[in-house]
Order: structure tokens, then sequence, then C-alpha cells
């Protein structure tokens, strides 16, 4: 699964494929063990070269540059601690040109670690699961600088170009090792959950704000990983990661890794057992249903709706309850934002109960209609291929004589005023697909409609008379003081003799 993750990663080309270095917003091209080091230099050398220029402290012990081949198995767990302290040494990347042999001497200590993990069959010993986590800590755990803040999840700063990086060659090192480490059948879990901590945790969690879509990538494998491997630790994971959704939602409105997390999570709700916790329906009307407030929902509405979807399968009583939580949080001002909602609406009728149907289709049908009778021609537009779903069709069908007296109206509003061609050609489809649905009731609400309308256009006739009678009444009245004056459209000549 790893190997399918970074072959999707730009390589280097061969001309630099040796040289161990960074580039910028590029993979690494991975090297065989001691593929960075000169040919010509001897092991002699090497390993003295790395007690020069490392600290004592780091290389006491067996020499880590050492090959696993070389040492007997009673001695390869020392030798995998003794590589792990190697490159508890962190780098400064900005320079490429820095430190070069430091950095391939790390460079090749990691890819002899993940080759050991890989092919190791015996326990891993406490001592050696420690040194794994530190060190992973020690390398990953980081502040991320100002920079890498400065777009928020959609908003004005969802067409800039991400954020790489200059590290990664070693990063996405540290992160394959801690994959693999976790997923290895030779660590046990329960020595595991107590150096992959709740701190360890939180902290791994904070790195998803990173705006480096490759390092965001590895972590999303990597929490599923840890969550799939530490059950103890399952349910602090999913409150965790709740109140970086609810920090996203109604404070800061910017975190880089919503749709990752929420990816997550939807196979981790499809993993819930029936009948569902009060817990996780909490999450659901708490956590996902607000998620639909940001403006930039549209980055990981996907992966919101497939979640959201997840739970109704679970349980299809809830889809009602998911319906009226989108209808409070309807964009009004956002076109694009209603789109999307209308999108969700239908795949979420989809596999909703006539009974769970009847219970929200009142505000449900007064919102499509007056979404059929936007002005943006996309939101009427979406609204209307609502009919074109058989599923609902069949719901609308078996409550028309609640649905209809809603609609019609925003139909005929359409074909009078809407400005749209293709708007004006699926209203009169819609209109007709009512009367051959029920003409009786379909005749029934337009000739409602129409005597609604002769009302409303009488009534804006006297009210526009009254109002003309008190101004022309205001008009021959003095003006005295600050005494307030009703002004007309245009003014009687007494009226602007009095003012002058």
């Amino acid at each position: 699964m790893w190997k399918q993750f970074l072959s999707k990663l730009p390589r280097k080309s061969s001309a630099s494929g040796d040289s161990g270095q960074c580039s910028n917003g590029t993979g690494i091209q991975r090297t065989s063990s001691l593929g960075s080091i000169p040919p010509s230099r001897p092991a002699s050398a090497i390993r003295r070269m790395s007690s020069a220029v490392f600290p004592s402290s780091v290389v006491a012990g067996i020499e880590p540059l050492v090959s696993f081949k070389d040492v007997p198995n009673s001695e390869k767990q020392n030798l995998f601690v003794s590589k792990l302290s190697l490159c508890c040494v962190v780098f400064d990347f900005s320079d490429p040109n820095k430190s070069s042999v430091e950095k391939d001497i790390k460079r090749q200590a990691l890819l002899d670690l993940i080759e050991f993990v890989e092919s190791s069959n015996a326990r891993f010993s406490e001592a050696s699961i420690a040194a794994c986590a530190r060190m992973c800590a020690i390398n990953l755990f980081r502040a991320f600088p100002p920079n890498y803040r400065s777009g928020s999840c959609g908003g004005e700063g969802d067409e800039d170009e991400p954020m790489f990086d200059p590290a990664w060659c070693h990063l996405q090192l540290v992160y394959e090792l801690l994959l693999k480490f976790i997923g290895s059948s030779s660590l046990d879990a329960k020595v595991g959950k107590k150096h992959f901590d709740h701190s360890f945790i939180v902290k791994l969690l904070n790195l998803l704000d990173s705006e480096d879509p490759r390092e965001r990538d590895c972590l999303k494998t990597i929490l599923h990983r840890i969550y799939g491997k530490f059950m103890v630790h399952r349910p602090f994971i999913r409150k965790a990661v709740s109140n970086i959704f609810y920090q996203f939602v109604f404070e800061t409105d910017r975190h880089n890794g919503i749709a990752e997390l929420l990816e997550v999570f939807g196979s981790v709700i499809s993993g819930f057992a029936l009948p569902l916790k009060e817990e996780h329906k909490i999450f659901l009307w708490r956590v996902l249903i607000p998620l639909h407030k940001p403006k930039s929902v549209g980055l990981y509405l996907q992966q919101l709706t497939y979640c959201v979807t997840q739970f109704l399968e679970k349980d299809p009583k809830l889809a009602s309850s998911v319906i009226i939580g989108l209808l409070r949080y309807w964009p009004i001002t956002n076109c694009q934002k209603e789109v999307m909602f209308l999108s969700e609406i239908e795949e979420i009728l989809e596999s909703t109960s006539q009974a769970e149907f009847q219970k929200c289709m009142v505000p449900l049908f007064r919102r499509i209609a007056h979404c059929i009778t936007s002005s943006h021609f996309q939101v009427a537009e979406r609204a209307l291929f609502v009919w074109n779903n058989d599923h609902i069709i069949s719901l609308i069908a078996q409550n028309r004589q609640v649905i209809m007296p809603l609609v019609v109206p925003a139909l005929e509003q359409n074909i009078q005023n809407h400005w749209n061609q293709a708007v004006l050609n699926l209203t009169l489809n819609v209109k007709k697909m009512f009367s051959e649905m029920d003409e009786d009731l379909f005749s029934s609400c337009l000739a409602k409609y129409k005597e609604d309308e002769e009302k409303r256009v009488s009534f804006e006739v006297k009210r526009k008379l009254t109002w003309e009678k008190l101004e022309s009444a205001a008009a021959f009245q003095p003006v005295t003081g600050h005494t307030a004056v009703l002004v007309g459209h245009q003014p009687s000549a007494n009226m602007t003799a009095t003012l002058i």
C-alpha cells in the first residue's frame, strides 16, 4: 500500500538521483544501502566519519552504520536502537549544500531502518519501541512557519500553490518508517500504546495542518493505522479529532487537513457497530452537520457527504434530522454552496424512507421552491434536476397533496419571469410532470396561485393609493421646526412652496 503511495509522488531525474539531496516540491528517489556515499570511500572511513560529524552520545554503543546483515540476531535490536539514535539529529534544509555528508548518512540509516522493520520477525523490545517513538517525535513534531498558515482551508487562499517542506526527503522516510513500524506484527500493541500515547497522537494530529499535501497524505494513512492498532486509544482519537473540527468551524475557519480527517473517519464510521451509540449520533449532529457552515466546505464536501451517508446506511432513521440540520445551515448569499447543498440533499433523499421523508418534506420543499425561483441559473437548474431522480419522484408522488401546492407557484413565477432559457425548459418539464401526476390537483394549485396573485396585485394597488393619500395630506401640513415630512416621488407645488 505504501509503495502505491510512493509511486504517485514525482521522482527526481536520474542525473540527480544519487546526490541524496532534497529538491523543492518533488519526491526523492530511493537508493540502495549506502548509495549516497561515494563508492571509493572504505567502510572504516565511513564509521570514523559518523563519529566525527555526530555527537559521541549519538553513536555510542554499536556503530550505527554497520549493516544489519553484518551483526548476529542477538545484536540487531541494539543496532536498531543505535541507528534510531543517529537519526535523532535534525538538519537545516534551507541551504541544500549545508551538511550534505551528514544528511546522506542519516538518509541511509533511515533506509536501513525501514528495510529492517519490513523484514524483522522478532518482537521489538520496549527499548526499540521507545527509541522509535522518540526519533519520530524529534523529526516530525515541529511548529510550522507563518507562511504555512497564510492560506485557509478554502476561501481566498484555495487557489494558491501548496508549500512543500524542503526537508521532505528525510521526513518521507521517517513517515514510512513510522507507518511500517506501527503496522508491523512484531510490535506488541500492549507495549506500543505506552509510547505512542495521547500526547504523541495529539502532536501527530496537529501536523495535519501542514500545507504540504504529501505530508497530509502520509499522516492520514498513519492515523488510520494507529486507530486500528491501538484499540484503547480509539475514544481519545475520536474526541481529539472532534476538537479540531470544533475549532475549525466555530473559531478559526482555517485548517488544511479537514478533508484527510474526514476521509479517515469515513472508514471509522463504516466500522461502527449497531445499534449506534449515542456518542456517535452526537458526533453526527454536533460535528458533521456544522461542518457544512464554513465557506470552504467545497474543499471537503465529498468526504463530508460520504461520512453523512455512512451514518444513514447504519441508521436510516437519522435522515430527517440530517436534512433539517442542512436546512439550518443553508447558504443564503452563496450560490455555489447552494448548488453543493442541493446535490447533497439529492444524495441523501436517494436513501430516505417514506416515513422519514414525511417528517421534513414541508421545510425541505419550501427551500427547494425558493431555489427554483433563484435568479442564479445554476441554483435554479440544480433544484429542477431533483425531478430527474426516480426515487425522489416516487416520494413526491406519494405526498403530492402537500408538495404540489408548495412548488407550483414557484414554477409559474419562473415561467413568467425567469431570464434563462434552460431554466424555463426545465420548469416546463416539471410542470408537465405534475400535470400528468395528478391533473385535478395541479389545476387546483394553479387556480389557487392565480387567485393569490390577483389578491396580491389588488393589495399592492390599495397600498399604493393609501401612500399617495398620506403623501398628499402631508403636503398641505405646515412645516415647523423639526417636524418629519412625507415626501412623495413628485412633490406638489404647494408642498414645494412650503418647503422653500
